[in-house]
């Protein structure tokens, strides 16, 4: 079936190297300089009635002179009007000067016998090499096929509205109702994932080259992989630590900070704050907070425990975190490291104390955290 003259565009702008009936011809020389001449339709008909000539010229000469790739001459950019649209198409002639060059040099017909000796013909891209003379037939039939191409007439580019309305039709069912438009995150998604299976792909290629290198980085990845995992599963036990809700049937555990009323534990600090025991004071204000938030289930209560554990399973981003930190670092000091307490000591950790008792957080900062557990 021949090719309608809205693919001509198509048909002879092809790129350098197009078979022509089974042949790839040499390329044109590197230094011919290749310009655009734009024109009309009828120009395009007038140049390949000039090539036709040409080529039939070449083919009675086959000489350097008749058979100059430069007597081509430039490449057609033609305006034209399709319809109510004007369009432009590139027309290449470098399969024509390929042609013109390779019938420039000596005819493989009157070398036909010395090859055969010789050996087998050289092999182009598209099978076995044809002679000059039968690409210059080709070409001849190619530029007439072009010249009636042109003469034809130009159809508009047919309708497809019926088509349209079908699909729309389509896509206004029931299984397409939900179709909604790719968003910022899927096409994030998608990228990350074409750009891991070309990472993928690179490794499996090094590792076809050295295996060693392609191992290491396949299972380096693998291995870091499962370290952000971890650490990220580690990060989050952390941050959302159990809290155990308020159960009014649940007993403290024997021997447990909040066994104890913590009211007990803060009255014991009061008289022995007023009897100057100020060691002993900042101890019972300390247990006194313990039992307090044992009390609100912040943790399951556990006397085994020691200070910095009680420390260690308060959140991060606890506001209370703050002030138990500091008490905890006050009662270390004077009670586990027998450092002498003033009544100044006892003050701030009083301080520190209510705010935790009452379920606020401490302002206060500074503080040692030293000592011995």
């Amino acid at each position: 079936m021949r090719i309608g003259w809205l693919q001509l565009g198509a048909v002879l702008g092809l790129a350098p190297g197009t078979v022509l009936c089974g042949q790839t011809p040499p390329a044109p020389s590197a230094q011919m300089s290749v310009r655009v001449r734009d024109g009309s339709l009828d120009d395009y008909r007038r140049h390949l009635t000039e090539r036709v000539s040409l080529l039939e010229a070449c083919t009675k000469g086959r000489n350097l002179n008749a058979c100059d790739p430069a007597l081509v001459g430039p490449d057609d950019r033609i305006s034209m009007t399709v319809g109510s649209r004007k369009e432009t198409r590139l027309i290449r002639y470098d399969w024509l000067r390929a042609v013109f060059l390779q019938a420039g040099s000596p005819d493989e017909d009157s070398r036909k016998s010395g090859d055969s000796k010789q050996g087998p013909k050289p092999h182009g891209i598209g099978g076995d090499e044809l002679p000059t003379s039968a690409l210059l037939k080709a070409a001849k039939v190619r530029l007439g096929e072009d010249l009636v191409q042109s003469q034809a007439p130009v159809l508009p580019p047919p309708n497809h509205s019926s088509e349209r309305a079908v699909m729309r039709e389509v896509l206004a069912g029931a299984d397409f109702r939900g179709l909604q438009e790719q968003t910022m995150k899927d096409s994030v998604l998608e990228k990350f994932a074409r750009w891991l299976n070309h990472l993928f792909a690179s490794a499996a290629g090094l590792k076809a080259r050295s295996a060693w290198i392609g191992r290491v980085i396949v299972w380096g990845f693998i291995l870091g992989v499962c370290v952000a995992l971890v650490y990220g599963l580690l990060r989050l036990e952390r941050r959302w630590r159990v809290r155990l809700t308020p159960d009014d049937d649940q007993q403290p555990a024997a021997g447990a900070a909040s066994a104890r009323d913590w009211q007990l534990w803060l009255e014991d600090a009061r008289r022995a704050a007023a009897s100057g025991e100020w060691r002993e004071a900042i101890h019972f204000l300390y247990w006194a907070s313990i039992a307090r938030l044992e009390s609100r289930r912040l943790w399951p209560a556990d006397r085994a425990r020691t200070p910095r554990e009680y420390l260690a399973m308060v959140a991060p981003d606890d506001p209370r975190r703050p002030g138990l930190s500091k008490l905890t670092g006050t009662f270390e000091r004077f009670w586990y490291g027998g450092r002498a307490a003033g009544e100044s000591d006892y003050q701030a950790a009083e301080s520190v104390a209510a705010a935790l008792i009452s379920g606020g957080s401490s302002s206060a900062s500074g503080g040692s955290e030293g000592g011995a557990r």
